[in-house]
């Protein structure tokens, strides 16, 4: 063998050997929920695409401004997207109601004509089984019909999993339309949700120092902007969404996150020690084929 020859050939052996025994980056998923809420949603949705981050952002095309939210994601075709399946309408105020229509599915919505505030007010309605599938299926049928690349399905408030029966419903749907199901993949999963506002950012960055190698990392984010339509939120379920004196927190806590996760203290952090992904990218490596219940 030519010296060249085998000079070229030892190389390429050693680097793929260290390759295969260089241990692997840890996968990051972000995913942004609640998009389509609102403007102020929106507006940070946008925030994150632009900054360039591979991120995943769950839609609730049940509410009014899911339009403003497809026009947005048709210029990010990098962000992979997912149906925020919602059977819930939790805002003092601000309410919506069915995609398929109230006179379809009058057992999910409450005297008002709108889903019900809470996980346990929708469990103790006496809902029909049938109802949430065609509700739920509406859903995904105006997520795909609104030209956007749909990859996942989620479940607002964890409401549409919360019984054997409804999760059944949520695995039949992603069969039927060939979509991933967000924690069907061994993720592990952490929120900012309940963090205090000014502990976010390190406790973004503490995900990052703890993730596991061998699985991929979630994070759940909550974000917005600081408009008016956001600060006038009042959480009709959580506490911690309220201060001392009544004030509505929710802004807050959205706002903070939004800076954690575009902070240059996250960016560095991530670096080159961690893969941010998404689930378009986790679906392709993995396969709907693989995709299994959470325990």
């Amino acid at each position: 063998m030519h010296f060249r020859t085998f000079r070229a050939f030892f190389f390429t052996a050693v680097a793929a050997f260290a390759a295969h025994i260089a241990p692997a980056q840890p996968t990051l998923l972000l995913r942004v929920d609640d998009v389509g809420m609102n403007h102020a949603v929106n507006m940070a949705m946008r925030e994150v695409a632009e900054a360039g981050l591979p991120f995943s952002t769950s839609v609730m095309f049940a509410c009014p401004w899911h339009e403003e939210a497809v026009a947005i994601l048709r210029q990010h075709p990098q962000a992979s997207v997912g149906v925020h399946l919602t059977l819930n309408s939790e805002w003092k105020g601000y309410r919506w109601g069915p995609v398929a229509g109230r006179s379809r599915v009058p057992s999910l919505v409450d005297q008002t004509g709108h889903f019900h505030p809470s996980v346990k007010g929708f469990l103790t309605s006496g809902f029909d089984l049938g109802e949430v599938e065609i509700e739920l299926d509406a859903q995904v049928e105006r997520a795909l019909a609104s030209g956007l690349k749909i990859d996942y399905v989620d479940y607002h408030m964890g409401t549409a999993v919360s019984t054997p029966a409804l999760r059944a419903i949520v695995e039949k749907l992603a069969r039927k339309h060939g979509l991933g199901i967000s924690m069907y993949f061994n993720e592990n999963r952490r929120t900012l949700f309940d963090i205090p506002p000014e502990r976010k950012l390190s406790e973004l960055l503490d995900v990052v120092e703890k993730m596991d190698p061998k699985r991929p990392n979630l994070v759940v984010l909550h974000l917005a902007k600081p408009f008016p339509e956001m600060q006038a939120l009042v959480d009709m379920n959580t506490p911690i969404m309220t201060g001392a004196q009544g004030e509505s927190l929710v802004a807050t806590h959205r706002v903070a996150e939004l800076a954690a996760v575009l902070s240059p203290e996250f960016r560095a952090k991530v670096g080159s020690r961690v893969r941010l992904g998404t689930y378009r990218g986790l679906i392709a490596e993995t396969g709907l084929d693989r995709m299994a219940a959470p325990r």
